[in-house]
């Protein structure tokens, strides 16, 4: 058992199951162990997986595109900001800053602080709503149940007890409706918390979310995941047991849109739709035939397309753009 499986293994000792939300909130980012906050580098080839970030400059160029569209259609204030959500590396930002370089950019990573108060701009995010701890609900007839983690012996395993808990009933009655019976499901209640944190602190602007998902109608009645989505990674591998090693794989959940949109709409947040990120990056290109976001030399011409053809096709139906504005 890895030394923070150790940690967790002490506290549920002394406490009892935990919420798997706790659980995840400690194999990521627990401040000396967590997954997150260790040395070792979790993107790219010698890490567990590759994001959109890592095709660059490609991304950014899309990315950057697609905030000077916005910036003009709102009359180009003279005080606009970008906002990125878990910027990592700080990879797509830093090509948003070179396309953009009299924009104000700010790199805001989860728990290090408020987002700048009343700004005019646009806030954006590339997986950063999977990657926020979840709590787990299974439908047992007409019950709903939480999984909790709890021990088996040496290992972690999940504990199903019914819960009267009214945040996570609501949220299921609103959100993802039509569970069947044992279905399971992930409740991002601090997706909700962040959306709120966004519409509070922007002005006027727009929210641009990029991740894996899915809509309320699509998991209606277990048609997909009917076992939850929840997956771990490592070494490019992925993992169905997301219990194992906390500490030393990734977690993710896939995002519940319809969540995002409903709640945004609550707190002014206007949906502009769904679409999947090769129609979104079609989109962008159309102008111009993808001229300006392949610009280079002839020597990095082939990288430039490769980075595009990996966007467009290797990652393109994977992950969804949800764009929304204030």
């Amino acid at each position: 058992m890895t030394r923070l499986g150790e940690l967790i293994r002490s506290e549920i000792q002394r406490g009892g199951p935990v919420s798997f939300e706790r659980f995840m909130e400690r194999a990521l980012y627990h401040p000396e162990h967590g997954y997150y906050l260790r040395d070792k580098d979790p993107f790219g080839k010698q890490g567990d997986f590759f994001t959109n970030s890592q095709m660059q400059p490609v991304f950014g160029r899309f990315i950057a595109r697609q905030i000077e569209q916005w910036r003009r259609e709102m009359g180009s204030p003279p005080e606009f900001t970008v906002v990125e959500l878990g910027a990592g590396r700080g990879e797509t930002l830093a090509e948003v800053k070179k396309a953009l370089p009299d924009v104000e950019c700010i790199a805001v990573e989860r728990g290090t602080g408020p987002l700048p108060g009343g700004f005019t701009g646009v806030v954006y995010s590339n997986e950063f709503f999977d990657a926020l701890p979840v709590r787990v609900v299974e439908k047992r007839g007409a019950i709903l149940t939480e999984l909790l983690v709890g021990l088996d012996e040496e290992r972690f395993g999940w504990l199903a007890v019914d819960t009267h808990d009214a945040a996570l009933e609501q949220y299921v009655d609103r959100y993802a409706p039509g569970l069947s019976g044992g279905q399971r499901l992930e409740v991002n209640l601090q997706a909700l918390h962040e959306l709120e944190r966004i519409a509070g602190a922007l002005e006027r602007g727009y929210v641009l979310t990029i991740d894996y998902g899915y809509t309320a109608e699509e998991i209606a009645a277990g048609r997909r995941f009917p076992q939850g989505s929840l997956m771990a990674y490592q070494s490019h591998q992925a993992l169905e047991d997301v219990l194992t090693e906390p500490g030393e794989c990734d977690i993710t959940a896939h995002v519940n849109f319809t969540a995002l949109e409903e709640r945004g709409r609550d707190l002014g947040l206007d949906s502009l739709g769904l679409r999947t990120q090769a129609r979104f990056l079609l989109d962008l290109g159309e102008g111009d035939q993808f001229a300006s976001v392949l610009a280079g030399s002839e020597v990095e011409a082939l990288q430039l397309r490769l980075q595009l053809k990996s966007l467009l096709i290797g990652m393109g139906e994977t992950f969804r753009v949800l764009v929304q504005r204030k």
